[in-house]
C-alpha cells in the first residue's frame, strides 16, 4: 500500500483563444513511437529514495508517492514495470486521486496557466493551446460530461493523437461503466508516464 504521507494531492468529488500562457518549448512533445524506444529499464544505482522521488516523482501529475512506492516495492531494473505496478496494486482510492491530479485537457488549468511544465508541452504539442471558439467549446462539453459520469477528468495519452482522435476516443469511453474506465485511465497514465521518462534519457 502506498506510503510516504504529505505526497498524495487531496482527492476531488470565431476567435482563437490562447489557453497555453508563455509558449513552451515543444521538443519531445510529439515524437514517432513507431521506432525504436529509449532504453529507461534501470535507475542509476546509488539513489538513495529521496534522490530517487526528486528524480522521477514528477512523472505522474502531483503524485510522486508513485515513484516512492515503486522504491519501496524494489526491484528497480524494470522502471516502467516498476511505476506501472505500484499505480496498478495501489488502493482504489489512491488511483483514483491521481487522476483527479490531472489537468482537463484544454481546461481550466490550461487557461489559468496552472499546468505543469510536461502537461504544458504535451497538450500545446496536440495542438489544445491554439483552438478556435468552436473547438474550444467541443472540449469543455466532452470534459463536462466526462467528469459528470466518472468523478475525474478525460487523462488520454496524447502524445499517441490528434485531436480529432482525442475527441473520438474520449466520447467513446463515454460509455464504459465506471471501474472500466477507471482501468483505461489508468493505463493512459502509464503511458504518459513511460513517455516522460523517455524524455529523461
Amino acid at each position: 500500500m502506498p506510503t510516504g504521507s504529505g505526497n498524495r494531492p487531496p482527492a476531488a468529488s470565431g476567435s482563437r483563444p490562447d489557453i497555453s500562457g508563455a509558449r513552451p518549448d515543444l521538443s519531445g512533445s510529439r515524437r514517432d513511437l513507431s521506432g525504436p524506444r529509449p532504453d529507461v529499464s534501470g535507475a542509476p544505482p546509488d539513489l538513495d529514495e529521496d534522490a530517487f522521488v526528486a528524480r522521477y516523482g514528477a512523472l505522474f501529475e502531483h503524485s510522486p508517492w508513485v515513484a516512492r512506492e515503486a522504491y519501496r516495492r524494489g526491484p528497480r531494473d524494470d522502471l516502467p514495470a516498476a511505476f506501472a505496478a505500484a499505480l496498478r496494486e495501489a488502493p482504489r482510492d489512491e488511483r483514483l486521486a491521481v487522476l483527479r491530479a490531472h489537468p482537463e485537457l484544454a481546461g481550466r488549468e490550461a487557461t489559468a496557466g496552472e499546468l505543469t511544465e510536461a502537461s504544458m508541452r504535451e497538450q500545446a504539442g496536440a495542438g489544445l493551446d491554439r483552438l478556435t471558439a468552436e473547438e474550444l467549446a467541443a472540449w469543455r462539453a466532452l470534459n463536462h460530461a466526462y467528469r459528470e459520469r466518472f468523478g475525474f477528468p478525460l487523462v488520454v495519452c496524447v502524445r499517441e493523437h490528434t485531436q480529432d482522435s482525442i475527441l473520438a476516443w474520449g466520447r467513446r469511453r463515454l460509455d464504459n461503466d465506471v471501474d472500466r474506465e477507471l482501468d483505461v485511465a489508468i493505463g493512459e497514465v502509464v503511458k504518459i508516464a513511460r513517455l516522460r521518462l523517455e524524455d529523461m534519457r
